[in-house]
């Protein structure tokens, strides 16, 4: 996606070195949502990329929790439904769950049963791709209850941590660094 609004959307987020550790360059999205009118162009392209890259979808899943801020708007704009995957305990009912490794440990994520219908069609929203550790336990999480990971998409990509590399499902980006 190579048009006005991502530039200026990119021209919104800010680098901060040496966060959350000595040698990490973090990238904030804050600053973007901070701003209507980069937050509606943002909201704008994400819609219309999976309008034109993943048609059919039928839940939009958000990754905890930046996934949040995007998800149930985009799957209010595409008329489906959202649902969030969230560290372990933080949703009732039946879950599901999946354990994945970090950089600096292992962690739970879960996603309540009940959200999803087998074979459904799912687009998974995040703010970031690294490693692809998450993303990879998001897909994962999501074949286990039964539905198929149509399209992964993020905000950033660190492309140097090739992310991408640890996926069978097809994900994009529409920012690279």
């Amino acid at each position: 996606m190579t048009d006005n609004r991502i530039e200026r959307i990119k021209s919104h987020i800010t680098e901060h070195p040496d966060f959350p550790t000595p040698g990490v360059l973090f990238r904030d999205i804050f600053p973007v949502l901070r701003n209507p009118g980069a937050f509606n162009d943002l909201m704008d392209a994400m819609v219309e990329y999976v309008k034109e890259k993943a048609p059919g979808v039928e839940i939009v899943v958000g990754l905890e929790a930046r996934g949040f801020l995007f998800g149930p708007i985009i799957a209010q704009r595409l008329n489906c439904s959202f649902a969030p995957v969230r560290k372990k305990g933080k949703l009732p009912g039946k879950m599901e769950s999946v354990s994945y490794t970090k950089e600096y440990g292992t962690d739970v994520f879960e996603v309540q049963k009940e959200a999803f219908k087998p074979g459904q069609s799912v687009v998974i929203v995040d703010d970031l791709l690294a490693t692809g550790g998450t993303m990879k336990a998001a897909c994962e999480l999501i074949e286990k209850v039964g539905a198929k990971v149509i399209l992964c998409l993020v905000v950033i990509e660190l492309t140097d941590l090739n992310g991408q590399g640890k996926l069978s499902q097809p994900c994009s980006s529409l920012i690279k660094y």
